[in-house]
């Protein structure tokens, strides 16, 4: 959510003309995550997110937007964008696809709770259990063949240990990332800035532009890496078990899920660590712009490979 595209006051107030959103009484640009131009946009009538899409075509934009309707309109606590005076909840600004959502109440926490898990493992099962009903489909933009590419990509970059590790994991996931395990649409980037809450009770997910058909236990995998961890970067089985457990009565774990837990784990893990090694070696020009710590997902994923059998019991 860093500012890459500046929109100026006038050319703000000309875009919302065509919302039923009233009169522009404030912006300000968003600091915080690294793909998108996002800015927060108080009008008279309401709260909103205006985000610039830096790197998706306006095709794309079409899938992440009319899922997000979707979702919402399946009760999922979620943003929804808004439809201009056309309908239409995309157009363009200096070429790129543009668009306004709802601001949902409260903001991000930095610090979680077996509470937290549990209302957000119901999230993620309304979520997933909504999205099968979505006809739509997007392949992972950054899936195992993106995996593999960034993988060649940043090789030279790192040292001999971590190359090492990078080569192993790649190799190891080319099985396990295709296993026959169920799927749907997926949020891909859960992590704990991209949900939010009203003090203790949780508000709604925001940021879909990950979203895409994968692996379900994937997304589950990905979520328990952010929400779940100990300051030491191991699980915290308590708060994985509520993630799990809740989520279980929305959208019921299957038999053969529980066996490739410790595997998708550690594809959540590479999934990132290679995405904050490509931002910190091939970095992007901002106005704000801030680039996450590629090391901390080294050491979850040097955790979650040699805990492998001890997480395949962090189950339900």
């Amino acid at each position: 959510m860093s500012v890459y595209t500046i929109i100026e006051e006038n050319e703000l107030i000309s875009f919302l003309s065509n919302y039923e959103v009233g009169e522009l009484v404030g912006f300000q640009g968003i600091s915080d995550g690294i793909e998108n131009t996002n800015y927060f946009v108080n009008t008279d009538r309401g709260r909103f997110v205006l985000t610039i899409f830096e790197q998706h075509s306006f095709e794309e934009m079409q899938y992440y937007l009319n899922l997000m309707h979707h979702l919402a309109d399946h009760q999922v606590p979620s943003a929804n964008p808004v439809a201009d005076k056309q309908g239409a909840y995309l157009s363009h600004f200096k070429d790129k696809p543009i668009a306004l959502v709802e601001r949902l109440d409260g903001g991000s926490i930095s610090e979680t709770t077996v509470d937290h898990c549990q209302q957000l493992g119901a999230a993620m099962g309304k979520m997933h259990a909504a999205g099968l009903s979505f006809a739509s489909r997007q392949v992972n933009p950054r899936g195992p063949a993106w995996c593999q590419q960034t993988a060649h990509k940043v090789m030279e970059k790192l040292s001999a240990d971590e190359q090492a590790m990078l080569d192993l994991e790649i190799h190891f996931q080319q099985e396990k990332r295709h296993a026959e395990l169920p799927r749907g649409v997926i949020h891909a980037d859960l992590f704990r800035d991209n949900a939010l809450w009203n003090k203790d009770n949780f508000s709604g997910i925001i940021d879909f532009y990950y979203s895409c058909d994968d692996v379900l236990l994937y997304d589950l995998a990905v979520t328990a890496n952010d929400w779940c961890v100990n300051d030491d970067f191991t699980l915290n089985k308590d708060k994985v078990t509520a993630l799990l457990s809740h989520y279980n009565t929305f959208r019921p774990l299957a038999d053969n899920e529980r066996d490739y837990w410790p595997a998708m784990l550690r594809a959540g893990a590479l999934r990132f660590w290679l995405s904050r090694l490509y931002d910190k070696h091939f970095p992007r020009g901002g106005e704000l712009v801030h680039t996450k710590n590629p090391d901390e997902f080294k050491a979850i994923l040097a955790d979650r490979i040699k805990s492998s059998s001890r997480y395949l019991d962090y189950w339900i």
